[in-house]
C-alpha cells in the first residue's frame, strides 16, 4: 500500500487503519505500507504506474495529487485517468487555515489575520504540505482576494510544517484539518476557517473561508482520500478490494480511528470515485486558468 506523503501524518495514518480493516476483511494475509514521500505525492503514484496489475500494489492518494496537478506542472510522469483505475473513496476531509503563537491573540478571524499580515509582512508566510498542493493553490487565491502578498513554504508533508508552526517559526499553515486538532485542543494553534460547504462536525465553532467571504472559486464540495490500483489490473480484483474497503470502513474502530484524525469515514463505488474524480478535474482546471496559478506561485 503506497502513499506519498511521510510516517505520522493523516495520510500514513489512513494508510494503515483501512490497510488494517481490509485484512480482517480478508484481501489480504498481511499489508506493508510504503510511505513514498516527495515531490507532493507524485513519486508515488509513477511507483504505481509502473507495478504489476495484480491487486498487490495500490495507492493511497488525496484526491488532489491526480485532479489538480495536471495543470499546475507542466510534465508529470503519470496520466491520473489512463495510468489508474479508481477503487473507492476512503473519507472526506477538508482544508483549514491554523495560527500559531507568532500571531497575537487578538487575531481571532480570517480577515484579522490578513489585516496583521498585511501590517506585518515580514512574518506574512503561509506552510502547506507540498508545492502545487490544494492548499498551497488556497493560499495563493487568499492572497490574491486580500491583496496581502503572503509567502509561500511548502514542506514535505504537513507534519514538519505544522511542528515549524507551533514552534513559531511561521505564522500560518494550510493543510488538511486532521493535522490540527490536538494541538487546537492543547490550545498551542488557532482554526480560523475551513473549506466545504458547511462548517466541519470536528470543529464546529470555526467558521468556514465562505462563511468568511473568502476563497472564491476553491471547491466547496469536501475534498477525499482514495484507493487505486495500476492500470490494467483486473476488474474482479477491483471488485474485490472495493468490497474490503469497504467492509474495513465499516468497522468502528476504523472509523472512529478517522475521526480522531478530523476524517469522515466514507467509501464509493469505483464508477462514483471516477465521476468525483471528474468532476474535481474539471473544477481545478477552471479555478487554475482563472488564478493563473503555477508550483512557483
Amino acid at each position: 500500500m503506497i502513499n506519498g506523503f511521510p510516517a505520522g501524518g493523516v495520510v500514513d495514518t489512513v494508510s494503515r487503519r483501512v490497510g488494517g480493516g481490509m485484512v480482517n476483511a480478508g484481501y489480504a494475509n498481511s499489508v506493508v505500507v510504503d510511505n513514498r514521500s516527495g515531490a507532493g505525492g507524485r513519486i508515488a503514484c509513477t511507483a504505481v504506474k509502473t507495478a504489476a496489475p495484480d491487486g498487490h500494489t495500490l495507492l493511497l492518494t488525496p484526491d488532489g495529487v491526480l485532479s489538480l496537478y495536471p495543470f499546475i506542472y507542466n510534465k508529470l510522469d503519470y496520466d491520473p485517468f489512463r495510468d489508474f483505475l479508481p477503487i473507492s473513496v476512503v473519507a472526506l476531509t477538508t482544508d483549514a487555515l491554523a495560527v500559531g503563537p507568532m500571531v497575537p491573540d487578538q487575531v481571532k478571524t480570517l480577515r484579522d489575520y490578513m489585516a496583521w499580515a498585511k501590517a506585518n509582512p515580514q512574518q506574512a508566510s503561509f506552510g502547506s504540505p507540498s508545492t502545487g498542493s490544494s492548499s498551497h493553490l488556497l493560499g495563493s487565491l487568499l492572497s490574491r482576494e486580500a491583496g496581502v502578498p503572503l509567502t509561500h513554504v511548502a514542506y514535505r508533508g504537513a507534519a514538519p510544517g505544522v511542528a515549524d508552526l507551533v514552534g513559531g517559526q511561521i505564522s500560518a499553515m494550510i493543510a488538511p484539518t486532521g493535522n490540527f486538532l490536538s494541538f487546537q485542543r492543547s490550545g498551542k494553534l488557532r482554526l480560523l476557517a475551513t473549506s466545504g460547504v458547511r462548517r466541519t462536525p470536528f470543529t464546529p465553532e470555526t467558521p468556514t473561508f465562505a462563511e468568511q467571504k473568502f476563497g472564491d472559486g476553491y471547491p466547496a464540495e469536501e475534498q477525499w482520500y482514495g484507493f487505486f490500483a495500476p492500470a490494467s489490473t483486473p476488474d474482479d480484483l477491483i471488485a474485490k478490494a472495493n468490497k474490503s474497503i469497504i467492509q474495513s470502513l465499516g468497522s468502528r474502530n476504523v472509523a472512529e480511528s478517522l475521526a480522531s484524525f478530523g476524517l469522515v469515514a466514507k467509501g464509493s463505488s469505483a464508477a462514483e470515485m471516477s465521476e468525483s474524480l471528474r468532476k474535481q478535474h474539471d473544477v481545478w482546471g477552471r479555478l487554475v486558468k482563472k488564478l493563473g496559478f503555477t508550483a512557483e506561485s
